[in-house]
């Protein structure tokens, strides 16, 4: 029995105490006025009257009612039912108020003053119930006794309101009355265990909505902020109790205040969750609360803020809740598509609804909790049921360890109130207990058919509804209201009457000392035992979730397991790999544990060494994939094994398995040790009460009728509620006995785990801390659901650190932790399970004293395992080096795990060949790794997987779990640029240290201080590690031009300065002279060089001489010559109409840093210009010409980008003419004279109509504002607008729209027009399609280009637009960026076309992502993540298309005759790429071996390309990361290569050998960033001087001219070039294929560029051969595995091994062999005259020679050999096939190629070779090769061996002597004298001479039978 109420308080408006200007309450009455002792008066009851704060009002308000809920210390509720009415305040009242208001006027200035106020007052009733219409109905009755002055006086009604007492619970029905007339029914629930909640959870989603009330409810559960917003309060009240009612069986156990007063907001910035309700009046200063889930009552919304994330229920849990809870609230929805609706489809009434969403709650938490008695572990019995809850077996059995939501509810406060309440298992059972055990097989077949869920649902709906309603018929309630009247009239009411206390008092003794007078009411509590329902395991068997190991697999580990206890070894060994596969799955894993327990006799079974180590190997897989909470007891299972297997070391020395499996993260984990604990300690009560059951007590009859053989074991909690209904009929001594067994149980317990702890946590070897290291041990703090606390474990583990006698070993600090470890584990299980205090000491002193033992044991133990022979690791393997490279680090062994790619890991077919066993290697050149797959059936294959240290992209540090050896260790992922990949983990046996110094000579190697500690400098260097900037300059061959060049330049500059130097930002804004820009002790060199400095300019010095001769040599000047861009001549005998000239301005880098010595420039600018005009242009770049077209003599230029202000000045000048022109104006004025000297140097200028002067081109046009608007449209049509990008489609173009259509490829030449034949573009041609927005190809561009109008397509008018009088004679490619806001007027001949380029950054990401794609660091299964997706997310081909596009606009613009500027960027990156492909596209030349070199040495090396800053080659340069701008032009030219692979010299080989060596750092090729720098440092001019080492080459050509000496690796058989063939490539990108130099690999001997290393492998193998070859006979078959072999070595080409096969012969008949390439010559020669002799010549001799073969994109077609005629079969190749069927004019048609099938000469060669010929007089001796050709007695030469051009013919029947000759003036020296010859015809003398004197003999024979023979 329970009071109704507690307390009656009276509270009114305080008037005499106002607290700054809020108004206050205060409590006026009170009864009782004593507090009762079971529930103290609760403080604060002033403030929840009114929660938004007491204030008067000048209108009076209606009564108002609502609950407030207040939480005591003990956490008990109070209900205070709160009834307020109000007021009228009389007059000296009201003064009392104007006083105080006149008291604070400084506060208020303007308080309005009311004729009448009214003040709250409160009637409060406070409760322990939770009655809430009984209390509305009692208040409102006294409030109408006081309103309508009912006789009864109010002190009888508030006594018989405080001494009502009325059962709690039992489902009774009480009628009361307070005397006034009145009557009340209460009816109590039937079980108080559940919550009552009238309609309160149906109004919450009708408010919230089902999706909203579910946040909240997950939110809740896992302990999550909640407040609740409304502007009524007894909405938040309901809103509250409806949320907790859901949560049912759980109980909410934190902050729960459903009204919050305004006084008290405070309280939501706690940091501990709360439920709270707040009124909306205070919403705003709700906003600020960040991790605070908000719902809104009245909006029906709820805010979730960003930074908290709330778990929900798992699936399909929350979708089933979703559907069930709709269909209780909204039950139409399911019919509202039928055609015939049920006629009644109403929802229930809400109370009922109220039950059935109730009921949807309690059948979810059914299935969540479902099996959960089967994880409680029952620890003690006596005196007081003590329970735990096995978390991770509960979340293993559900396969739910990995969700969120259930592990978080779990852990909470309210699961922990859960297992304490309900784990007890004798006790009394409510709904959701039954539910539990006896419907989860009906749930679990219901709950994928909503129907049955529903009626289920109703079924629990109805007896919820039943336990709150018990009495369906209740009795009329009766209960008076105030009158109409009283409550509508104003007139002054009486206020509420002081009561008199005593009165009431009487009422309140009097009921006390009746019921203390009565019998005690004894509540008949029912326990029973509680049943636990079916166990978990069987329900998710019948899933099928766990049988996913087939049973081959089990029986493959029992196999094993058998052969290894058989000892057969071998077959064993076989199986292992199989077995440590299969035991990934869960069911392997028990099935091992199963299997090794029955090999277990008496707790022990000795191995020998190999058994123990195939069990521990098998043992150390299975923990592997254990987590750390061993949700499915594996780890369990093994503990007892683990110290049962051994093996004997030697004499009474004996090894465990435990000692080798320590290295797992389970054994760390606190949980893991309790709930073993726990699991033991009720094996062994149940076993205690087991004994005495079946001795003391005979078994029941019913069992003995079962029979004993089906009676199911007895589980440890119904053993427990049979103990505790037993318990209080024990005695007193029983009772004592009993208790006593179980705690020396448990203590018994704690010493056997205090050992087995000690086991698994001292490593071996004591020294090694590895384990603390791994799982920071001394901080492993429990988790579990314990919040039993106490500090003997801190005491005693103190006491035991200072007070142990063994702190000199130096383990003591293992043994330390392990102790503290042991320590802590022992308080918490012992507090747990009620182990007395003197125990727990006892054991705290055994615990030291354990470890030490095992310490001392495990010491004898590692010094005896130390003796036994290792375990077989495969031998470390040596890799070869290079000459010059050295071991950094000798072998350490690693393991190299497979990484995304599929080839290596035996997942395309084959054998794994990763994961390997092997060293890694790190040189001062690579980092290599060397070993063998781990995989038993390609042991013997060799995987080498290296790359250049100078290479590496990234290095993170990883930690790997290797399938054998089941540790986790450390190891790393080094990406390089090369597209390798290693991720390698260290061997055990490599010490951390020694791993980290690894790492750290690594990063020393990649960026050295300066670019000369990079291996191409150091390289035969021995000793050093890296070369440390010295302060001497060492280079003694540069003397003389360091002397000159540094002569102007501070004096400062020392290697010091090389040293320290920072690289140069990669954008220099507005860099008008270095001076203010560059440090102290840089060259800086002022830009006003006064004139006496200058004389430089004007003649070479002698001392320069030496500077000019190599400067000379260089590349470019070579180049210069071959295409006439002039000569380097003196000024005097410079012939004056040559257009160009080549300046020296630069040569002593003064003008621009990044440029070389010697730079071409229109004839007519003199160099003093130059240094004006640099300076509008980014680092000085001016524009210079690299490049000129042999037939339309157009330029081709490149400068950088024009400085902001250059680009202005270039466009625009003041409007107002000014009197003295600025500086800025002449320097434009000096720029268009440049230009228009360019423009004027050009044929096709000079020939047009009177353009020629500058005279009507002068600077008032650029004045004329008019004209200065805006750009003018570029006039080259739509090749144009395909690179601009143009928006608008021009009326000719097709439109966006036709991308996605198959392209149209129209003829894009211009058909012949008489007369102007040569001016037709010639070539081959591509198109361009953009990206994105760029418009589809225009038919007529050809025609457009070249001048003409076309009519359009469709017959339509021309487009204005293009119709302009003439091309521009220049167009300057430029940056869209840079050029806004400049025009240019119609009167230049410049035209400027804006395009976007790609940024550096965009290359460095794109390359990023492609290395990425190319070689995935892991392997996944994501759509999203796939090859050719992460390819086309890299953007790395849009790129490639860009750059292509704007080389093929820049190849037709030439081509047609204008001359085009690139000036991009900082001219040193995109501009660099797109001069280069032009050249390349254009110019035949660059497309062989010399030119191919040129190119690069002119265009990239001297033009200044900034390799060094670009590759991160040094410290200075490792911030801006790996740009690879080279990379991406060879990428482009091996795309062109891809499509016209006939008209390149070399092969795809020799562009991926640069590639490859561009990045690796082994040449110097490709280091420092200008000429300037290589001067600097010695290197531009000595790789001619030094011949010192001939091994170690410095630069790259020279080791590919040695190569392609020896061997054919670089040359390209198909290679047949067509004269003055321009190329143009398609650039779409679906034309681009992606270079197969990032995607393959050679596991074999590692990437195939370092040749040495190829042939000493080679030589190696060849040696181990001879010696192995005494065996039996070898296969000639061999496996060709794409990721092993190298597949040009294992299966080279068709010509490539009968070349070799030649040699290989020559050598074993002992003849010198012959160069390949003679070899090759002379069979391309004699195949063509074959070819020409046969009479018929049949279709395969043609084809015999592949170069003959002409190209599809050449021909289009396939050629046919007539014996008459040539006739050809065209392929409609789509999209590349020509749109009509005629041959394309423009291109040479398909007849034409028959000459290609029949012999260049029309006449045999009888004999050839090379003599040196002494040309006319004062020209020097040159080699020609020379034809003797007896058919038509004449000798002919010729310029080489494969020139067509007859240069001169020698008639024989002329020839009047040969004889031998003596060498003259400039004769070839090294040659002895008889070499020479003379020849003597009627008409002059020939000076010959041959290479040799038997040569030379051989020639005079040859002529001399010729002549003879005539």
């Amino acid at each position: 029995m329970a009071r109704l109420a507690d307390y009656f308080v009276v509270v009114g408006y305080d008037l005499d105490n106002r607290v700054e200007g809020e108004g206050q309450g205060r409590i006026l009455q009170r009864f009782p006025e004593k507090d009762w002792e079971d529930s103290p008066f609760p403080q604060g009851i002033e403030l929840f009257c009114q929660p938004s704060g007491w204030q008067l009002v000048p209108e009076r308000q209606p009564a108002s009612f609502f609950v407030a809920v207040l939480t005591d210390i003990n956490s008990e509720r109070h209900y205070c039912a709160c009834f307020t009415f109000w007021e009228g305040l009389d007059s000296p009242q009201l003064k009392k108020v104007d006083a105080g208001d006149a008291d604070e006027a400084d506060e208020e200035p303007a308080v309005v003053q009311h004729s009448k106020l009214f003040a709250p007052k409160s009637l409060v009733v406070v409760s322990r119930l939770d009655y809430t219409e009984a209390f509305r109905n009692c208040l409102g009755l006294i409030y109408t006794v006081h309103v309508d002055g009912l006789s009864t006086p109010l002190e009888t009604v508030i006594g018989n309101l405080l001494t009502c007492v009325i059962p709690v619970a039992g489902g009774s029905q009480r009628t009361i009355t307070l005397g006034a007339g009145d009557r009340q029914v209460i009816q109590t629930p039937i079980n108080d265990a559940l919550p009552v909640s009238g309609s309160s959870v149906a109004q919450l989603f009708r408010q919230l909505g089902i999706v909203n009330v579910l946040y909240l409810f997950c939110a809740a559960l896992t302990e999550h902020k909640i407040l609740f917003l409304s502007s009524s309060y007894q909405r938040l009240t309901d809103a509250c109790r409806g949320l907790l009612a859901i949560m049912f069986p759980l109980k909410y156990s934190f902050t729960y205040v459903p009204i919050l007063p305004g006084k008290l907001l405070e309280v939501l910035s706690t940091p501990t969750p709360f439920i709270i309700g707040v009124n909306s009046f205070f919403r705003s200063e709700t906003q600020e609360l960040l991790d605070v889930i908000i719902a809104d009552l009245d909006g029906g919304t709820v805010t979730i803020p960003e930074c908290v994330h709330i778990s929900l229920l798992p699936e399909p849990l929350l979708q089933q809740t979703q559907t069930a809870l709709s269909m209780v609230l909204d039950p139409e929805l399911e019919f509202s598509d039928q055609a015939f609706p049920p006629q009644s489809m109403n929802p229930s009434a809400l109370k009922i609804q109220d039950k059935e969403i109730r009921a949807v709650f309690l059948w979810l938490f059914a299935r969540l909790f479902q099996g959960y008695r089967w994880c409680l572990h029952i620890i003690r019995i006596h005196p007081e049921p003590v329970i735990r809850f096995h978390k991770a077996a509960f979340l293993g059995q559900r396969s739910l360890t990995e969700d969120d939501f259930l592990m978080k509810v779990l852990d909470g406060m309210a699961f922990a109130g859960f297992v304490s309440e309900r784990g007890p298992p004798y006790r009394a059972t409510d709904l959701f207990d039954d539910l539990v055990a006896n419907h989860v097989e009906r749930i679990r077949q219901e709950e994928a058919c909503p129907h049955k869920v529903m009626n289920h649902v109703k079924e629990l709906a109805e007896q919820l509804f039943k336990n709150e309603n018990p009495y369906p018929a209740v009795a009329m309630h009766k209960v008076q209201r105030p009158s109409e009247t009283s409550q509508s009239t104003d007139q002054s009411r009486t206020p509420f009457p002081v009561l008199d206390d005593v009165a009431v008092q009487l009422f309140i003794d009097h009921a006390v000392a009746k019921l203390k007078s009565s019998p005690p009411v004894v509540k008949a509590e029912l326990k029973s035992m509680v049943p636990s329902g079916p166990p978990l395991g069987d329900i998710v068997d019948r899933n099928g979730n766990v049988m996913a190991n087939s049973a081959r697999r089990l029986e493959v580990v029992r196999n094993c397991i058998t052969y290894i206890f058989d000892n057969k070894m071998l077959e064993a060994k076989k199986l292992m790999p199989a077995v440590l596969r299969a035991l990934k799955g869960r069911t392997a894993r028990v099935c091992l544990t199963q299997e090794l327990n029955q090999h277990v006799l008496q707790n022990r079974a000795v191995l020998d060494d190999q058994q123990f180590d195939y069990i521990v190997r098998m043992m150390n897989c299975t923990l592997q994939d254990c987590s750390h909470m061993d949700e499915h007891g594996i780890a369990a299972t093994l503990l007892p094994l683990v110290t049962a297997f051994c093996r004997k070391l030697g004499a009474g020395i004996t090894q465990f398995a435990y000692s080798c499996v320590q290295e797992h993260m389970v054994w760390t984990t606190m949980q893991f040790w309790e709930a073993m604990f726990y699991s033991d300690v009720q094996n062994h009560i149940k076993a205690l009460y087991m004994e005495t059951d079946d001795g003391n007590q005979v078994s029941n009859s019913q069992d003995q009728q079962d029979g004993s053989s089906n009676r199911r074991e007895i589980s440890a909690l119904e053993l427990a509620a049979e103990q505790n209904r037993l318990w209080p009929t024990l005695s007193k001594e029983m009772q004592m006995e009993r208790v006593q067994k179980e705690e020396s149980t448990v203590f018994s317990q704690a010493i056997h785990y205090a050992n087995r702890m000690s086991y698994l946590l001292l490593p071996l070897d004591t020294s090694k801390n590895r384990l603390l290291r791994s799982s920071g041990l001394g901080d492993v703090e429990s988790v579990s659901n314990s919040y039993v606390t106490n500090s003997i474990a801190g005491s005693m583990a103190e006491s035991y650190d200072t007070e142990s006698g063994f702190e000199d070993a130096e383990s003591s600090d293992v043994a330390n932790s392990v102790v503290r470890f042991i320590n802590r584990f022992v308080d918490k299980v012992c507090n747990e399970s009620g182990v007395t205090n003197e125990h727990l000491k006892a054991l705290h002193t055994m615990i030291p004293d354990i470890v030490q033992m095992h310490i001392e044991t495990l010491d004898a133990v590692h010094r005896e395992s130390k003796r036994l022979p290792p375990i077989q690791k495969p031998k470390l393997l040596r890799p070869t080096l290079l000459p010059g490279e050295e071991l950094v680090m000798d072998g350490m062994r690693v393991h190299l795990i497979p990484d995304g790619r599929d080839e290596a890991t035996g997942q395309m077919g084959g054998p794994p060949l990763l994961p390997a066993e092997g060293a890694i290697f790190l040189t001062t050149y690579r980092l290599i790794f060397k070993g063998t797959p781990s995989d038993a059936l390609v042991g013997e294959q060799i995987v080498t997987r290296s790359f250049p240290i100078a290479s590496l992209t990234k290095e993170k540090r990883i930690s790997v779990t290797l399938t054998m050896d089941q540790f986790v260790q450390e190891g790393l992922q080094l990406r390089s640029c090369t597209f390798q990949l290693m991720k390698i983990a260290f061997d055990e046996e490599v010490a951390s240290d020694l791993a980290e110094s690894f790492r750290k000579h690594l990063h020393k190697l990649r960026f050295p201080q300066h670019v000369q500690g990079t291996f191409a400098f150091t390289v035969g260097q021995s000793g050093k590690l890296v070369l440390e900037p010295k302060t001497k300059d060492k280079n003694q061959s540069l003397k003389t031009l360091s002397k000159n060049l540094v002569k102007n330049a501070k004096r400062t500059i020392s290697r010091q300065y090389v040293g320290r130097k920072k690289e140069v930002p990669a954008t220099w804004e507005n860099r008008s002279n270095f001076q203010s820009e560059l440090d102290e002790d840089e060259i800086s060199v002022s830009e006003e060089v006064d004139q006496s400095a200058l004389t430089l300019s004007s003649t070479i010095r002698s001392s320069d001489r030496q500077t000019m001769s190599n400067v000379v040599e260089r590349a470019c000047c070579r180049d210069y010559q071959r295409l006439g861009l002039g000569t380097l001549s003196n000024s005097l005998t410079r012939s004056k109409n040559e257009p160009f000239r080549i300046s020296t301005a630069n040569r002593m880098y003064t003008v621009c840093r990044s440029y070389p010595g010697l730079l071409i420039i229109p004839q007519n600018i003199p160099d003093s210009t130059i240094h004006r005009i640099c300076r509008c242009y980014r680092q000085n770049r001016f524009p210079v010409v690299c490049w000129r077209h042999s037939r339309t003599k157009a330029v081709l230029l490149r400068s950088a980008g024009l400085h902001a202000k250059g680009v202005v000045s270039f466009f625009k000048s003041p409007n107002a003419p000014t009197t003295v022109p600025s500086q800025a104006d002449s320097t434009s004025l000096e720029q268009e004279k440049y230009l228009q000297a360019i423009i004027s140097s050009m044929p096709s200028y000079s020939e047009s109509t009177g353009r020629n002067t500058l005279s009507g081109f002068t600077s008032t046009h650029m004045n004329t504002s008019e004209s200065s608007d805006k750009l003018r449209q570029p006039k080259i049509g739509d090749l144009m607008k395909q690179v601009l990008g143009n928006k608008e489609d021009v009326p000719g173009t097709f439109s966006r729209g036709a991308l996605g259509q198959k392209a149209k490829v129209i003829s894009l030449s211009q058909p012949k027009v008489s007369g102007k034949a040569r001016n037709s573009p010639r070539g081959k041609w591509g198109s361009i399609r953009g990206s994105g927005r760029l418009s589809a190809y225009n038919p007529d561009i050809g025609t457009r280009l070249a001048g003409k109008e076309s009519p359009q397509p469709n017959g339509g008018p021309n487009d204005p637009l293009f119709l302009r009088q003439q091309k521009a004679y220049l167009y300057i490619i430029g940056d869209k960026a840079q050029l806004k806001g400049g025009k240019q007027d119609s009167f230049q001949q410049w035209e400027v076309i804006p395009i976007e380029v790609c940024d550096v950054r965009q290359v460095k990401n794109s390359f990023k992502k492609l290395m990425k794609a190319c070689v995935p660091s892991s392997q996944t299964t994501e759509p999203n993540m796939s090859f050719l997706r992460l390819l086309e997310d890299s953007e790395w081909m849009t790129l490639l298309h860009r750059v292509l596009q704007v080389s093929v606009l820049v190849v037709e613009l030439l081509d047609t005759g204008s001359s085009v500027m690139v000036s991009l960027e900082d001219g040193w990156d995109v501009t660099t790429q797109v001069v280069s492909l032009v050249q390349l596209l254009s110019d035949p030349y660059y497309r062989t071996f010399d030119g191919f070199r040129l190119l690069v040495e002119k265009e990239w090396l001297s033009f200044g390309h900034r390799f060094s800053h670009r590759g991160a080659q040094t410290l200075g340069s490792q911030s801006s990361g790996f740009t690879p701008v080279f990379l991406q032009f060879l990428d482009c030219v091996h795309q062109i290569h891809l499509q016209f692979p006939m008209e390149f010299e070399f092969s795809q080989y020799y562009l991926k050998f640069l590639a490859y060596h561009y990045m690796s750092n082994r040449f110097r090729t490709f280091l420092l960033d200008s000429d300037y720098d290589r001067i600097e440092l010695g290197v531009l001019y000595e790789e001619k001087s030094d011949r010192r080492n001939p091994q170690v080459c410095k630069s790259v050509w020279d080791y590919i001219d040695r190569l392609n000496k020896k061997a054919p690796v670089f040359y390209n058989y198909m290679y047949s070039p067509e004269d003055e063939e321009v190329l143009r490539p398609y650039t779409f990108i679906s034309n681009l294929k992606v270079w197969d130099f990032y995607l393959e690999e050679t596991l074999s001997d590692g990437p195939p560029y370092d040749w040495e290393l190829r042939s000493r492998q080679e030589s190696l193998a060849e040696e181990t051969a001879e010696k192995a070859d005494t065996g039996a006979p070898k296969s000639q078959r061999h496996i060709v595995w794409p990721c092993y072999d190298n597949l040009s070595k294992v299966m080279p080409d068709a010509i490539t091994k009968l070349l070799q096969d030649l040699q290989n012969l020559e050598a074993e008949l002992g003849q010198t062999s012959e160069k390949w390439k003679d070899t090759w010559d002379k069979i391309k020669t004699t195949q063509r005259t074959e070819t020409k002799l046969e009479s018929k010549p049949s279709f395969s001799s043609s084809l015999l020679m592949s170069s003959n073969l002409s190209h599809q994109r050449r021909s289009q077609g396939v050629c046919l050999q007539d014996s008459r005629v040539g006739s050809s079969i065209k392929l409609g190749l789509d999209c590349e096939a020509s749109a009509t069927s005629t041959p394309v004019a423009g291109r040479p048609s398909t007849s034409t190629l028959y000459s290609q099938f029949q012999s260049t000469e029309s006449e045999n060669r009888s004999f050839e070779g090379i003599l040196y010929k002494r040309g006319a007089l004062l020209k020097p001796w040159k080699p020609r090769w020379f034809v003797l050709d007896k058919t038509k007695h004449e000798l002919r030469y010729y310029d080489s061996r494969q020139d067509k051009d007859c240069k001169g013919v020698i008639e024989l029947s002329d020839v009047e002597s040969v004889t031998v000759g003596t060498p003259t003036m400039g004769a070839p020296k090294n040659v002895e004298e008889k070499a020479f010859f003379d020849l003597k015809t009627s008409k002059r003398m020939y000076n010959l001479c041959a290479q040799e004197s038997s040569n030379a003999q051989l020639w005079m024979d040859s002529i001399q039978s010729s002549l003879s023979d005539a």
